[in-house]
């Protein structure tokens, strides 16, 4: 089954090869009843592959009608009210009202980029703002074209970068891309989404192609980035690869000719390079939409996985119901616009419920929790989580369900265990420095007693550690 573009033309590349191998047993083989015994398998792959291409393009038409359809079926106006919502910047808007005008008029559905350099293997509600926003697109009869970085991902991407960024492999891109795709068709329709690979371009270009792809940007525009000029300020090195790095991810607006790119208000800079290169080969530039930054657990860092203060699309509902309600009250109007699906004047109504303390703000996190689980797993398991955590975190009982996980002795040292270890081991933290700032935090319990800081303690069989909303009985 072809499933993108990127295996699209993989097929037809292996077509191509079997029919040329077609040919020569052909010519091997000249009696016809030889032939019919050697070529069998042959035939039957070709009609295989020329099957499947014949049932992608004939899909791919009939989504690009239905697109038409859904494009026509609202004004200009009502499109732009539904795509303007909680976005942070639209460059500019005239344009985008006009490519919903141009698309309506020509029944041709735009192209909304995004592109994806899977540097981390799990998708997160922060990055989930951007990927909601393509579905509302989609919603509206477009089509959105993700660009998955297999190129860019090997140079490492500097946007807010204050020192250079480690280069990734190949293999380690690939692996994190198959994450990346099983979890993006939790939001976004598979059947109105095109994958491509920028490696499919980006790897071919001469170095003729690299020294006519950078006359078309000056040194002067590149370092207007504050994360580079910040950096030369600060005497720290600034490498070649990460001034090119927004002129590939530019050109990938050129290679498919998008109309409009999605991303974070990080991601801006890049975003208008692709922008001013579209200009320069001669295309219509692509509209530029930033999505607000949202702040993780925290209330106060960037949602990130490597902080611990994130919130994963694939987290069971019991993880992900408490992780709602562990955030400050502070951002919970964002989380609202930008995170669910509840209509703007009804969260002008929370809001205002909030300033004049007609509602509790435990009362609208809990609101909040529900529809987030809701939307990542169903309503009876948002009313499940609810439940569960009422028992565990208002009547104070322990969770029905704790798992038991085998602590075993070659983690200990002189009887005792490191808790950084610990916390690693049971999948509590990616990461020792995500486990250290678990600690740091003073999210970490072990049998009511909280830990703060990052010490070798012994370990009872059945102890019960608690971070934040997550439980362990402990098998020693």
């Amino acid at each position: 089954m072809i499933l993108n573009e990127h295996q699209l033309k993989i097929s037809r590349q292996r077509l191509k090869e079997l029919r040329q191998a077609f040919l020569q047993l052909k010519e091997k083989y000249p009696k016809p009843e030889d032939f019919e015994f050697y070529s069998l398998g042959v035939r039957e792959h070709i009609e295989q592959i020329e099957k499947d291409i014949k049932n992608f393009e004939s899909k791919k038409s009939k989504t690009d009608t239905l697109h038409s359809e859904l494009a026509m079926s609202l004004s200009v106006e009502e499109q732009f009210k539904v795509i303007k919502r909680g976005t942070a910047e639209i460059i500019p808007e005239d344009e985008l009202i006009q490519k919903f005008e141009k698309s309506q008029r020509e029944r041709r559905p735009l192209r909304v980029k995004l592109g994806i350099d899977p540097t981390a293997p799990d998708i997160h509600l922060g990055f989930a703002v951007v990927l909601r926003k393509l579905r509302q697109f989609q919603d509206l009869g477009h089509e959105v074209a993700l660009i998955v970085g297999d190129f860019t991902a090997t140079i490492g991407d500097p946007s807010g970068k204050s020192k250079t960024r480690p280069m990734l492999s190949q293999k380690e891109v690939r692996e994190n891309a198959k994450t990346y795709v099983e979890q993006l068709y939790k939001i976004l329709d598979e059947d109105k989404t095109r994958v491509f690979y920028n490696g499919d371009w980006l790897s071919k270009m001469s170095f003729a192609d690299v020294i006519q792809l950078a006359s078309k940007y000056t040194v002067a525009r590149v370092l207007e980035r504050d994360d580079f000029s910040n950096r030369l300020s600060q005497q720290q090195p600034l490498y070649m690869h990460e001034i090119l790095y927004p002129l590939c991810q530019g050109y990938d607006s050129v290679a498919i000719k998008s109309d409009i790119e999605m991303g974070g208000t990080d991601q801006k800079f890049n975003n208008l390079v692709g922008r001013d290169l579209q200009r320069e080969y001669g295309q219509e530039p692509q509209v530029v939409i930033a999505m607000p930054i949202l702040v993780g657990t925290d209330g106060v860092e960037k949602m990130s996985k490597s902080l611990g203060n994130y919130i994963g699309i694939t987290e069971p509902p019991n993880e992900m119901y408490g992780k709602v309600m562990s955030i400050p009250d502070e951002p919970m109007i964002d989380y609202f616009k930008l995170a669910t699906d509840v209509s703007m004047s009804e969260i002008e109504e929370i809001e205002r419920g909030l300033r004049d303390e007609t509602l509790h703000p435990k009362e609208v996190k809990q609101r909040l929790a529900r529809e987030i689980v809701t939307i990542y797993h169903n309503e009876k398991a948002a009313q499940a989580a609810e439940e569960e955590f009422t028992r565990v975190f208002h009547d104070r009982e322990l969770p029905q369900d704790i798992p038991d996980v085998n602590v075993p002795s070659s983690l200990f040292k002189d009887g005792k265990i490191w808790i950084v270890r610990l916390l690693t081991h049971v999948n509590f933290a990616q990461s020792n420095r995500e486990a250290r700032t678990l600690v740091e935090q003073g999210a970490v319990i072990l049998n009511d007693e909280k830990i703060t800081e990052p010490i070798d303690l012994p370990l009872e069989n059945g102890s019960i550690l608690k971070v934040g909303r997550r439980f362990a009985r402990l098998v020693v």
